[in-house]
């Protein structure tokens, strides 16, 4: 029998043993049991865990448009840390007239002296921009556990009986999010999970059973495919994403001077007179200072050694310049899925350069 006819019994996705990151994986002791199943099925059953899986475009759209048929509440998780580049384009066109719960998520890794109710009234006026009017805006760490018991109360109070699709970018912690919830149930957890298929894809979800009549269901995660995650090693993934508060560290630059961003960004400013830059990036994450006239020779001579990540300087692709004038004062430059740089004040003109296809954005200070 060969391996695409054999189906997990717990999820119903063809299993395969070559690739652990990708959905339907199991070793190859699996497929001598009566029961095959899939190493996801299996920490769920025995762990209570949930193991992400990555969506493409194609099912991403399927998933959304069939939400979009129920009469559900939809949760949309965000990675504060990452805000542009864990949000989901066109969610709200997909979701049909379903209300949507905006929650933030990793708020354990900014500074300990920002306002909470800042972050809140920051995410309300982003996501209006971004065309999405939530019925309400979460913050939560999954990770450390502030905030489960209240978005939990406020899931309840919202869905008014109705089902919930908890929907998020990879990497936005949204599995750790869910396993929270699922200990809650405590021993019983194993029995009341169990999972299912999205209508016309070969993706399984997982249902959890809220009461007699509605469940949760958790979506797989949703590629972005503008975030620097894709153009990183796992092992860098662990440098360039922070895993505790970060420390925003202070530049005072003259004109003409560059700060590199490990080798994955930098910024050359250009123009404005003596001025203070605040960088928020990873604390494991070194920034280089230089001038812009050395700069190009410094990356070639020294990308993946002084300036790194990346490892794998061969198929790392080309940086691409972008071009900003600071208009307000307090102002970020976002590297998707890096960090950012706070402006202080009006005026400065500079450059930022990113791999192509990681998004760069402007938008009003976060902190």
């Amino acid at each position: 029998m060969g391996l695409e006819q054999i189906k997990c019994v717990g999820c119903g996705v063809s299993i395969q043993t070559e690739d652990k990151e990708a959905l339907g994986y199991a070793p190859l002791s699996a497929l001598t049991k009566e029961l095959p199943i899939c190493q996801r099925c299996f920490r769920l059953k025995h762990y209570n865990e949930i193991h992400d899986v990555s969506l493409t475009d194609d099912d991403y759209r399927k998933i959304v448009s069939s939400i979009g048929d129920e009469d559900a509440l939809v949760v949309k998780i965000v990675d504060i840390f990452d805000f542009n580049g864990s949000w989901l384009p066109g969610l709200h066109r997909y979701a049909g007239n379903n209300p949507i719960l905006l929650v933030g998520n990793k708020l354990d890794l900014l500074p300990k002296s920002v306002n909470p109710n800042k972050v809140i009234h920051w995410m309300k006026k982003e996501a209006k921009e971004l065309g999405l009017k939530p019925i309400d805006v979460k913050l939560i760490s999954a990770d450390k556990g502030y905030g489960i018991e209240e978005l939990a109360e406020s899931i309840d109070y919202y869905r008014q009986g109705k089902d919930v699709y908890v929907v998020g970018c990879t990497n936005t912690g949204k599995s750790t999010f869910i396993n929270r919830l699922i200990k809650q149930y405590g021993e019983e957890a194993a029995d009341l999970i169990t999972t299912s298929h999205f209508p016309g894809t070969t993706l399984d979800l997982i249902d959890i059973p809220l009461d007699g009549r509605s469940h949760m269901y958790d979506t797989p995660g949703i590629i972005n495919h503008h975030q620097m995650a894709h153009y990183v090693s796992k092992k860098e993934l662990n440098i360039i994403m922070p895993k505790k508060e970060i420390k925003p560290m202070v530049f005072q630059l003259n004109e003409l001077q560059t700060l590199y961003f490990g080798g994955l960004g930098r910024m050359d400013y250009i123009k404005g007179g003596k001025q203070s830059f605040v960088c928020h990036f990873s604390n494991h994450l070194n920034i280089h200072r230089t001038k812009t006239d050395k700069a190009d020779e410094l990356y070639e001579n020294h990308l993946g050694d002084m300036l790194a990540p990346p490892e794998d300087t061969e198929n790392f692709p080309k940086l691409k310049r972008y071009e900003f004038v600071i208009k307000e004062s307090k102002t970020d430059i976002v590297i998707s899925g890096l960090g950012w740089v706070t402006f202080p004040e009006a005026g400065a003109k500079v450059a930022f350069y990113a791999p192509e296809g990681v998004a760069v954005t402007v938008r009003k200070s976060l902190i």
